[in-house]
């Protein structure tokens, strides 16, 4: 299976690397991880999100899922549950997009076959790829049932 990454503007701290590298690793054993930057937008307010549009769009592949503030909830489980599922009916590639600190575009949102939310709070994209990476890791040692996951 394939899980790439999409997202909107550079990691620049130290620590986020740090993180974002490690679960990278992890990771190497149950899939083939793809992560693509693509540049933020100019405007300093919603204009943004329009502006990224198109660079994310052309990213997309596989089960689109927008991660989003009006999405579902999942919890760990569901989200393996839903790997599983996928993998099952032939889908070898889930694409995962975080937008900007405006957001997604509403046209990513309408397009993606699942929009998913891990809370209804806030958080800067750059901590968000970490939290993401981490469930994603988490779902798989959950799938492989690995001591990880308690």
């Amino acid at each position: 299976m394939k899980i790439k990454v999409v997202c909107v503007g550079t990691i620049k701290e130290p620590f986020y690397k740090d993180a974002i590298a490690e679960y990278s690793k992890r990771m190497q054993k149950y899939c083939k991880l793809e992560i693509v930057e693509v540049k933020q937008g100019k405007s300093d307010n919603e204009n943004a999100k329009k502006e990224e549009y198109d660079l994310l769009f052309n990213q997309l592949e596989g089960y689109i899922v927008a991660l989003c503030i009006e999405g579902k909830m999942m919890n760990s489980e569901q989200l393996a549950n839903k790997f599983n599922e996928l993998g099952v009916i032939g889908n070898s590639t889930i694409t995962f997009v975080i937008g900007g600190s405006f957001g997604l575009d509403e046209r990513i949102k309408e397009y993606a076959d699942l929009k998913l939310s891990f809370s209804k709070l806030t958080f800067p994209h750059q901590l968000f790829r970490v939290m993401l990476l981490e469930q994603i890791y988490r779902a798989f040692t959950i799938i492989n049932n690995t001591p990880y996951h308690k």
